[in-house]
């Protein structure tokens, strides 16, 4: 735990906005010391209902306690759960204006984010309150909302201060725990495509921020039995690597240390306002799941002979024709299909670059195959590692079937311009052929499913 502290402490010290943070049981106590600079403009504690008897009334108590002027706190009461939308922020932003607040968030994923947005709206710093390890956007930059029903990450200020008080994290749901289990999990395929995008030289790899998540992911991720049992070593240590990888996110400006095509498969059932028994899938489950389906894609490709005569003879990529086919069939018409298509538009502009990129990966790839298997984890063990965290391993287990996943593949390079896997196969033109492998009988998927599903993934 010692070595994590450091971690963090060495973390926020490259952090570009964050200057305060408290993990410890009891660290709640410590929230007027990270308002004294707001002067005497009122706080304002945004809350869904959950948060708001968890650690709401309690941040409000602790604040007043300290002599601190505290206004009516903003409870959203939106069921089951509070929905990630940016219109909402953008109102909550319009009642920081009117009360000339300044606003705490008492939450996790959801109410950190519209929190951190409509400060972002309303030109005011904001303080986080963490009340579950559930995922890595409390310190990032940027809020992860639905506008016009497009998931998109928008551009605002992380907090100054976060505090993650232990005692009230341990008392979340502990499913919670295994969210954020699942979203840590993903910085290994963010790790891989990071790695790939510098190779082909369309992303270089920013040292810090890269060394902040990969020289730990590994450890963060070593205890998942722990995690779900709520033990407090593993429960702080799931906490600090999730407020690393946002400051991370910080450091580098945007989420590349973090993300990669995992959080792409999780923005598209995000979109489409995926639910499981009556509420809406959680953020970390879907990238756990998104996580073991990107590993089983790598393992097909690291699997794979290139040389330059490999590259040479590529053909198949997408066509501006194909892509702007498959936005068609795959997106409602509207601002879902419109902002799939700016950002494919974007990834076209370096469409140019594809031989360059193919010839580059014929000549570094003996030594590319080599990091990039040390960089991933097997997808059945990641599997494993997801279920003793009581995490969501398998896309069944948000009620998805395999035969959608099989679509969401080539779906998730639509959303985003940021390279990874899903691109440099299709440079290659072996995207579809690599998905058809893992569902085939004895691929990753095809082993997981009966013949009668597998039959109609591969339709």
């Amino acid at each position: 735990m010692a070595d994590q502290a450091r971690v963090l402490d060495r973390a926020i010290e490259k952090a570009a906005v964050t200057r305060s943070v408290f993990v410890a049981p009891g660290a709640l106590a410590a929230l007027p010391e990270c308002v004294r600079d707001f002067g005497e403009r009122p706080l304002v504690v945004i809350a869904d209902d959950n948060t708001m008897e968890a650690a709401g009334r309690a941040a409000v108590s602790v604040l007043a306690g300290a002599g601190l002027t505290v206004a009516e706190p903003v409870v959203l009461d939106e069921k089951p759960r509070v929905k990630p939308h940016a219109a909402t922020a953008r109102g909550i932003a319009a009642t920081l204006r009117e009360r000339g607040a300044i606003p705490v968030s008492v939450g996790s994923g959801v109410v950190n984010d519209l929190t951190k947005y409509a400060a972002e709206v309303a030109g005011v710093p904001y303080v986080c309150v963490a009340t579950a390890a559930s995922m890595d956007g409390y310190a990032a930059s940027g809020a992860a909302l639905l506008d016009e029903g497009f998931k998109r990450t928008l551009d605002c200020a992380p907090p100054v201060a976060v505090v993650a008080d232990l005692d009230i994290v341990a008392k979340a749901p502990r499913r919670m725990a295994g969210w954020g289990y699942g979203d840590l999990a993903g910085k290994i395929v963010a790790g891989a495509d990071w790695k790939l995008a510098d190779a082909l030289g369309e992303e270089t790899i920013d040292p810090e921020p890269f060394a902040m998540v990969q020289d730990n992911v590994r450890a963060w991720l070593a205890e998942p039995a722990a995690v779900a049992n709520g033990e407090g070593a593993a429960t702080g240590a799931l906490v600090n690597g999730l407020l690393v990888a946002g400051f991370a996110m910080q450091a580098h400006g945007n989420s590349r240390p973090a993300s990669g095509a995992e959080h792409l498969i999780s923005h598209v059932w995000e979109m489409e306002r995926l639910t499981f028994r009556g509420e809406p899938a959680a953020h970390g489950a879907c990238v756990g799941i998104g996580t073991v389906a990107l590993l089983a894609l790598y393992e097909w490709f690291l699997d794979q002979d290139i040389a330059p005569g490999t590259v040479r003879t590529a053909s198949g990529a997408s066509t501006p024709e194909r892509i702007e086919a498959e936005i068609a069939a795959g997106f409602p018409a509207g601002h879902l299909a419109d902002s799939a298509r700016a950002e494919m538009a974007a990834k076209g502009g370096r469409a140019h670059r594809r031989a360059e990129r193919l010839a580059l990966l014929a000549e570094r790839w003996p030594a590319l195959r080599e990091d990039l298997r040390r960089t991933c984890v097997p997808a059945a063990t990641m599997e494993t590692w997801l279920r003793q965290a009581g995490a969501p391993a398998h896309p069944g287990d948000l009620g998805v079937p395999l035969s959608k996943l099989a679509a969401d593949y080539r779906r998730a390079r639509l959303i985003r311009r940021r390279y990874t896997l899903l691109d440099l196969l299709d440079d290659l033109g072996w995207l579809d052929r690599g998905i058809a492998a893992l569902f085939a009988e004895d691929g990753f998927w095809g082993r997981r499913m009966g013949a009668e599903v597998r039959h109609a993934a591969s339709a």
